[in-house]
């Protein structure tokens, strides 16, 4: 199954595309690019997060809500990364030892399905 994913690289470069070899564990998956089919072998540590999407177009007009719960999902954290950015959701499998996590948004209408966060690209990582 191919995944629709935006990578957020560490250098502010966003990047639009499939993968269908991503894990968790592994330092390297490959991309099929959006926009020029292109295949590339992308490494897990020049990322700050990957982004699984329902669709690449989202809603930029939408404002995702935090103050909801969502059953299920673990427990609810805040996320800082080193560039400021802060996100919301709930994890079950945060542990600081291992490359990343998954995070699931606390807005289930998000565009976002659940995003991988890098460990590395984290300022602080706090529960709520």
């Amino acid at each position: 199954m191919r995944n629709k994913v935006v990578l957020h690289f560490l250098s502010g470069e966003l990047t639009k595309g499939e993968t269908n070899d991503f894990f968790p564990n592994k330092d390297f998956f490959h991309l099929a690019c959006k926009d020029s089919g292109e295949t590339l072998e992308i490494d897990l540590f020049d990322l700050k997060a990957i982004y699984f999407v329902k669709t690449f177009e989202g809603n930029p007009d939408y404002n995702e809500r935090h103050d909801v719960e969502r059953a299920g999902f673990g427990k609810k954290i805040q996320v800082q990364f080193k560039d400021s950015e802060s996100i919301i959701g709930y994890t079950q499998g945060f542990s600081p030892n291992r490359p990343g996590f998954f995070l699931f948004p606390a807005d289930a209408s998000s565009n976002n399905d659940r995003i991988f966060i890098v460990n590395s690209s984290t300022q602080e990582i706090g529960f709520i």
